[in-house]
């Protein structure tokens, strides 16, 4: 009897019922984990493959992080919660005035988008800048660090290019609700290991 007839024509239980020699147990073991070891390469290929392309977004775009979700309601009307935004960094582009910006504080993880409110330039050509939220009362020297009164260039990670509304509303999500973040990761991880093509 042929080893693939005998995986398609007995199930564990006939196969132990009626194959003393579990020959063909052994091909159902053997079969499964060769599929499993597939599924599991086909999960190391997905993850490496979106490490890839956000490598290369890096490099072409400038920026640390080309891609940022607006995590507070600080720029609204023109970016709301939840929206996707499209950043560039390229050193040879000034900063100008009116321009959303997207920069990290010393201290903090996370970090912010803001518009340029007001731009000091030095006798020497450097550049600083002063923040503020579109929605916000006053400018953002309260979140600067103390002491702190103006950004400098190596506090941006990147530019506002572009923007989808909305489509970030899961990342949000998933750091509001851990719970909700596992479930997701867990529902994929399951989904990468079972699918079938």
């Amino acid at each position: 009897m042929s080893p693939l007839y005998c995986s398609i024509k007995y199930t564990w239980e006939t196969c132990l019922n009626n194959n003393p020699d579990l020959s063909c147990c052994n091909f159902n073991i053997t079969f499964f984990c060769l599929q499993l070891y597939y599924q599991v390469l086909n999960f190391g290929m997905i993850v490496s493959s979106a490490l890839m392309i956000w490598k290369g977004l890096m490099v072409v775009t400038g920026s640390e992080s080309p891609i940022v979700v607006v995590l507070s309601g600080s720029m609204e009307p023109a970016f709301h919660r939840g929206d996707l935004l499209f950043l560039t960094n390229r050193v040879e582009d000034p900063i100008r005035v009116g321009e959303i910006v997207v920069f990290r504080i010393e201290g903090r993880e996370i970090p912010i988008v803001h518009r340029v409110l007001k731009i000091h330039e030095k006798e020497n050509g450097d550049i600083k800048f002063l923040t503020k939220g579109d929605n916000n009362a006053v400018d953002d020297r309260g979140l600067y660090k103390q002491g702190q009164h103006w950004l400098e260039k190596k506090d941006v990670v990147g530019r506002a290019r572009g923007f989808v509304p909305y489509i970030g509303i899961v990342t949000i999500l998933m750091n509001d609700y851990p719970k909700f973040k596992y479930a997701v990761l867990f529902l994929l991880g399951l989904f990468v290991l079972v699918h079938r093509e």
